[in-house]
């Protein structure tokens, strides 16, 4: 089985994202919150929730990003 760089969400507070995202990138979104409900065994009911754990995942994991936050500090 794939692992995937994105664990279980936190049962958290929803949180309402207003953007409009390409097609593609949506369709991506969607396939991506049902590969994660098969892993994880828990449903994804809405795709959109995984927009905040992937972004603060990238940010997390960026390096150059990291290396410029310390450089502006």
């Amino acid at each position: 089985m794939t692992k995937l760089k994105l664990g279980p969400l936190p049962n958290d507070k929803p949180v309402k994202v207003m953007l409009e995202l390409p097609a593609t990138l949506n369709l991506d979104l969607i396939a991506y919150a049902e590969v994660l409900a098969r892993q994880s065994g828990q449903p994804v009911a809405d795709p959109a929730k995984l927009i905040v754990p992937m972004l603060q995942h990238f940010i997390a994991t960026d390096r150059g990003f990291a290396k410029a936050r310390r450089a502006a500090s």
